[in-house]
């Protein structure tokens, strides 16, 4: 009898390793002919034959009809249930167990961990050593996961000690699980000695470990753990390929090279190398592999070779082609993610909420914020990261009324929103300077127990700057426990939005005496504080930093520097740097162009404009404001002209009323105040307080009192209490010795109540300004030199 039940064990055994239903179902059956059903030990290999094949019910039933059960029986459908993820099932009958070992714990902790029920899988692991269990390998491995997916690093050291007094922190098995639980909770320190710890590090080791190394931004140092990798002969998968490519496909690769040599590569050539080893390896036709390849040369901007890829695939997944959407959107080609759309239902594959998204931010990105808004409307039941998505493409788009009434539907729907949704809609709110609804907000992300967020606070520090409270902005910052340089940043930009340029500077040094290092918005701040304060020798020290900390070929620093320059007066120090700059965009171009315009240099503004259309960038409205300021300063009224009429017919660009103001400006000060005239009266938009304020001001240069008196009457129609056309009219009247008129314009504005901003001058000297008020006596202004220490 026992070498039958043997046989049919070993039977069984076979079934459930090749999951062959039909086989074991025979084998129950000739079990059941035998008279064997009372066996306890047959028994429990059927259960888990049934479970195997996830027939759940079947082992129920059996586990139910069994006349003796032992504690392999309980642990065998306590397993079944958890591999079908019916955890509820499970629960009630750990409970109901009548006894349980360290395998019933195991089972069931790991089943919560995998499941997503963390927090639930560690109540159970304390329970577990409540009651005198000590954890195993298999315990502490499930523990540590859960402890990584809820970044609970406290929880992880614990267990960690216990590990290390249990004598298992050698264990491969935990000190993978260990290394995984420090990279996920960013303690990247932690993780570098875990990975010492490791006896005999194998690919799921140096997998975290590179993993770890990337999310903390030490890019170079996964690559050399990657070498080091090749170099001991460590078996490389498609898992660890994958990997290392997720680490190519990050910015500011740094200098990566598989084999030693003096070659530096740019940084596509990382993934390239990768690519080339996959092949080597034999993996082209891996699915998983073949998708990271797409995701790396996509982040890179490759599309070509991510093209090449997916068009030599012989399978795909819908991973593929969410990937191929994605990169679309990167490039900004939101037609051609439509056409991918397309092509992936007619291979047969359907949309998911991830393709949806990618396709939201395509068209976002694109500048199609209405054909992102039907995919969204499209969608049935729109995830939050949807509802962010549109939200952001609005409120990016400066249609922030119509993002507040998107986020009043989202409320409406219950749909509860995260920290990135109050972000957004406070800078919505902002724009619109609806400072009640953001104090609202405020309310319900202290509510949600979000008003700790430094992500949300800094959203908040930028909300209450906008609206003009800097005071409240300030007391946010200084509640921030554990602050970084997004929150100094939204601080420092406040008050340089509020004007308090000088206390940007204080905040800007107290954030480097506490080690903090600036990033590019700190110094393209910092760097519009010393232009307003017209302060060159605080914008030298900034220059000087900027030098050392190697931002001298960041496009968005630089166009900060230039201005500072050109503002300052010191348009030849700006030309210098800008010549050096190796990495000029059009915002580069377009800040030198204004900087030559803004100190009278015209001549050699338009030949920079000449220049930046042969090296084939493209410009843009703002290009043609300052090339055409420069006319109009240097009196270049036929080259002005000529430009204005090149804008839509050779470069696609729509005029704007800046664009005729500029040339309004230009006609006004040669004297062809007719032909200003004339093109006011045909222009689209001529209700426009400032084209009237410049043709006043030509009329009072060239003494039209006629066309004066219609360009005083027009501003006063479109803004009463300016009281530019007051004082602009009345010094034409004085000017002419037509003191009753003048005497009587300015009666007028008394009694309108129309007040006259006083004008300011001021000199930088060593000890701090000197202002300078028109009609008062010149003062010392209360204001400090601010030194810009290292």
């Amino acid at each position: 009898m026992e070498t039958k039940t043997t046989y049919l064990a070993s039977l069984l055994q076979t079934c459930i390793d090749n999951k062959a239903h039909l086989a074991g179902k025979l084998i129950h059956a000739h079990i059941l002919r035998s008279r064997l059903s009372a066996d306890t030990f047959l028994s429990n290999r059927l259960i888990e034959f049934y479970a195997k094949c996830n027939a759940i019910d079947a082992s129920r039933r059996l586990f139910d009809q069994m006349p003796k059960r032992d504690i392999y029986t309980w642990n065998a459908i306590l397993g079944a249930y958890c591999k079908a993820s019916k955890l509820e099932d499970a629960h009630v009958l750990f409970a109901e167990m009548p006894e349980r070992n360290i395998v019933s714990w195991n089972t069931l902790i790991s089943a919560l961990s995998r499941n997503g029920f963390e927090r639930k899988a560690l109540r159970v692991y304390h329970r577990m050593r409540w009651e005198g269990f000590m954890p195993t390998h298999f315990t502490l491995a499930s523990v540590f996961s859960a402890c990584g997916a809820l970044i609970d690093v406290d929880c992880g050291r614990r267990c960690h000690e216990i590990s290390i007094k249990i004598g298992l922190d050698s264990n491969m098995y935990v000190g993978n699980a260990l290394l995984g639980m420090y990279a996920k909770c960013r303690c990247i320190g932690d993780a570098i000695q875990a990975f010492g710890d490791v006896p005999e590090p194998n690919e799921v080791s140096f997998t975290a470990m590179m993993g770890a190394l990337a999310d903390s931004d030490q890019v170079d140092e996964a690559f050399r753990l990657f070498r080091l990798m090749l170099r001991n002969r460590i078996h490389v998968d498609s898992v660890s390929l994958s990997s290392v490519l997720g680490v190519c496909s990050r910015e500011g690769c740094g200098e990566f090279r598989l084999h030693d040599s003096n070659d530096v590569l740019p940084s596509n050539a990382h993934g390239q190398q990768v690519h080339c080893l996959t092949i080597k390896l034999g993996f082209e036709t891996d699915i998983h592999l073949s998708n990271s390849l797409l995701d790396m040369y996509t982040k890179n901007g490759n599309m070509d070779s991510a093209e090449m890829i997916f068009d030599n695939m012989p399978i795909f997944s819908n991973v593929s082609w969410n990937v191929m959407i994605a990169g679309c959107g990167l490039k900004y080609q939101s037609n051609k993610a439509i056409e991918y759309l397309q092509r992936m239902q007619h291979h047969g594959f359907e949309p998911d909420e991830i393709t949806c998204v990618n396709m939201l931010v395509a068209c976002i990105r694109s500048g199609d914020i209405e054909a992102g808004r039907q995919i969204f409307d499209g969608m049935l039941s729109p995830s939050l990261s949807s509802w962010n998505t549109i939200l952001s493409g609005y409120s990016q788009n400066e249609n922030h009324k119509e993002a507040v009434k998107l986020f009043r539907e989202m409320q409406f729907r219950n749909v509860q929103p995260d920290r990135t949704t109050l972000a957004i809609i406070l800078s919505s709110l902002a724009g619109m300077m609806l400072m009640e609804s953001g104090r609202q907000v405020h309310a319900v992300s202290q509510k949600a127990s979000f008003h700790t967020d430094i992500y949300l606070a800094s959203g908040l520090i930028g909300m209450y700057s906008k609206c003009g409270k800097i005071e409240t902005a300030k007391r946010i910052f200084d509640r921030i426990a554990k602050m970084d340089i997004v929150s100094w940043n939204s601080m420092m930009a406040g008050l340089s939005l509020n004007s308090l340029d000088k206390e940007a500077f204080t905040y800007f040094k107290q954030m480097r005496e506490k080690g903090m290092f600036p990033s590019q918005f700190s110094y393209a701040t910092i760097l519009s504080c010393c232009a307003k304060l017209s302060s060159l020798s605080q914008g030298r020290q900034v220059h000087s930093q900027m030098v050392r900390e190697g931002y001298m070929n960041d496009a968005y620093v630089g166009s900060a520097l230039i201005d500072m320059y050109s503002k300052c007066g010191d348009v030849d120090a700006a030309r210098c740097f800008f010549d050096m700059m190796l990495g000029k965009n059009t915002v580069t171009w377009n800040e030198m162009i204004h900087g030559y315009a803004q100190n009278g240099r015209g001549d050699e503004a338009v030949l920079l404009y000449e220049d930046m259309i042969g090296s084939g960038k493209k410009p843009d409205g703002i290009t043609f404001v300052a090339v055409l300021t420069a006319c109009s300063h240097s009196g270049l009224v036929e080259t002005g002209i000529k430009i204005f009429n090149s804008m839509q017919q050779e470069h696609g660009v729509e005029p704007s009323v800046d664009h005729y103001t500029c040339i309004i400006d230009s006609l006004g000060r040669a004297g062809r105040l007719h032909e200003a005239e004339v093109l006011i009266d045909t222009m689209p938009c001529k209700d426009d307080t400032i084209i009237w304020e410049v043709l006043l001001s030509s009329c009072r240069v060239h003494a039209d009192v006629s066309l004066a008196r219609r360009a005083a009457e027009e501003l006063l129609r479109l803004d009463p209490q300016n009281s530019a056309p007051y004082v602009l009219l009345g010094n034409i009247y004085s000017s002419l010795g037509r003191w009753d008129d003048a005497k009587a314009v300015r009666q007028l504005m008394s009694e309108k109540q129309v007040v006259k901003d006083p004008g300011y001058s001021w000199i930088e000297h060593k000890n701090g300004m000197l202002a300078f008020v028109v009609d008062d006596d010149s003062r010392m202004v209360n204001d400090e030199a601010v030194v810009v220490n290292d």
